[in-house]
């Protein structure tokens, strides 16, 4: 591995176009360049293939590939996520809010699955994943949806957007998308909490992993993600992502192709959580991971709601109404009702350097190429 001292002189420089007035470089040292880049679902034997197919309807008929463990037949009925044997699927078009590298000029091509493993009180997402919305898939209906993103709306590669509870029906959807000629990457887009079996049965079909490092006290994970093991469960998801694919590869266009991006979703408050989250990732995974530090949070789902009637006994205004501060301790999960603050995304971006990590992204920008 290339140290993160490299003088600029030892690096390969892309500048990329110039979007917002300014222009943008990106230092990627020549380690973490490709020539080419062959999917690795192109390389596996039909030995290994016919065996995951196996191992993919084995799973679904007693559901255990997520940490939730329903152990349900998924032909016959649904477990936490709410999901059976087909998929759900809300969107699938190419995206053009992910980060650059993914994005590229063309855009990633999403598929946003409804249903999640997870209940996570803030979910930008909650009218996807708290609810059974869109339209249903088999896995080869899917597989087609996989041909038509690449065929039609050249994107760069096939986005898999919240796939933790889908894994057998992926795998399933991968390997049809191969003997109908997908040549494209796949992106692995999870929260982290997957199962080590889970992710067994992904090696050798996904590209590059997009984890979500979420929290990292058991506390705040019990409250705001309702897991009781979801930060164990993520570090050792995201070591297994990192064996399997490494650190961030790019073609000299810019474009990612392998290996682990891993975002962070700083938190009101819970900045202390991010810092532990980034010393952790520099120490026991790699320093040479790419991250995404990200400052998209705004209260959404439950955040905010309003708890219950004001009480009788709470202070008063004048004219008769409870005080501003006592509504504010009347909604739910008051204590993230806020935007984040420069001071707090600052914070772990600091932290996150103090560590070692050099590869830190700036924030994606919608509708351009900004490397």
């Amino acid at each position: 591995m290339v140290s993160a001292h490299l003088s600029h002189s030892k690096r390969l420089v892309i500048p990329s176009l110039k979007t917002t007035g300014r222009r943008h470089r990106s230092y990627l040292a020549p380690p973490f360049l490709l020539d080419d880049y062959i999917p690795r679902y192109q390389l596996i034997s039909s030995t290994d293939a016919a065996k995951k197919r196996s191992e993919a309807y084995a799973h679904l008929s007693n559901c255990n590939l997520c940490p939730r463990l329903c152990g349900v037949n998924r032909f016959k009925k649904t477990g936490m996520c709410l999901i059976g044997a087909d998929v759900k699927v809300n969107t699938i078009a190419p995206h053009f809010g992910e980060e650059p590298c993914l994005q590229g000029h063309n855009g990633s091509g999403s598929v946003f699955f409804s249903g999640c493993n997870m209940r996570c009180v803030f979910c930008q997402n909650h009218d996807i994943a708290h609810q059974r919305n869109g339209f249903d898939l088999s896995p080869e209906g899917l597989a087609e949806w996989y041909i038509r993103l690449q065929d039609l709306g050249n994107v760069h590669n096939i986005n898999l957007v919240t796939p933790e509870h889908v894994v057998p029906q992926v795998v399933l959807s991968i390997l049809h998308a191969r003997d109908l000629g997908l040549r494209i990457p796949i992106v692995y887009n999870t929260s982290s909490f997957d199962s080590l079996d889970s992710l067994k049965l992904l090696d050798g079909l996904i590209d590059i992993y997009l984890p979500d490092f979420k929290v990292w006290k058991e506390s705040t994970s019990k409250r705001l993600l309702k897991a009781d093991n979801y930060t164990p469960t993520a570090m050792e998801s995201i070591k297994a992502m990192h064996a399997q694919v490494g650190d961030l590869c790019f073609t000299p266009d810019g474009i990612a192709k392998k290996g682990v991006l891993v975002r962070h979703l700083v938190m009101p408050g819970k900045e202390d959580e991010g810092q532990e989250i980034v010393k952790w990732l520099a120490g026991n995974v790699s320093k040479d991971l790419y991250i995404h530090v990200m400052e998209q949070y705004h209260p959404r789902a439950h955040v905010g709601k309003q708890k219950r009637a004001p009480k009788k006994d709470q202070p008063v205004e004048s004219g008769g109404s409870p005080s501003s501060d006592a509504i504010a301790k009347e909604v739910r999960y008051s204590e993230i009702n806020r935007p984040v603050s420069d001071h707090e995304m600052s914070s772990v971006k600091l932290a996150a350097r103090d560590a070692g990590l050099w590869r830190l992204l700036d924030a994606a920008e919608h509708g351009g190429f900004n490397m």
